[in-house]
């Protein structure tokens, strides 16, 4: 039984924070149904990148339309920052964190970040070809 003519005729009148809460609520139930079935299925990778790759290809494909997680998205990357204070307070709490072993973190930390922000670039770059059909 297909649905879909059915599910696009139906008017969106869900003001913008109910609409941007269950958004984000689907988000945060496809990451938590992914967790499971990875740890159901002891793959030795982390659910969340999974999810990121599945969620990433039915955006892709157009199995899933973008206007269906688009705003609970924007919310969650609105309050990124604020997904960051625990670490701070952590810092707080050990002072340790400010002698060699923070320093040798801080590297990590920055070297790891220059690696993805790299890693990113060029996923970008050739995404960007591959719709352009420019790849060499």
């Amino acid at each position: 039984m297909d649905l879909g003519p059915q599910i696009k005729s139906v008017p969106l009148s869900l003001g913008r924070p109910t609409r941007q809460l269950l958004q984000t609520g689907a988000l945060i139930g496809f990451w938590w149904l992914i967790q499971s079935l990875v740890n159901a299925l002891h793959l030795p990778l982390p659910g969340s990148m999974v999810g990121l790759v599945l969620l990433w290809v039915m955006l892709d494909r157009g199995v899933l339309p973008l206007h269906w997680l688009e705003h609970g998205a924007d919310g969650l990357l609105k309050h990124l920052m604020l997904f960051f204070v625990p670490a701070m307070l952590a810092l707080v709490d050990h002072p340790e964190m400010l002698s060699l072993l923070g320093v040798k973190l801080f590297v990590t930390v920055l070297a790891c970040t220059l690696i993805v922000m790299a890693g990113t670039a060029c996923v970008v770059e050739l995404g960007f070809r591959l719709c352009h059909g420019s790849v060499r």
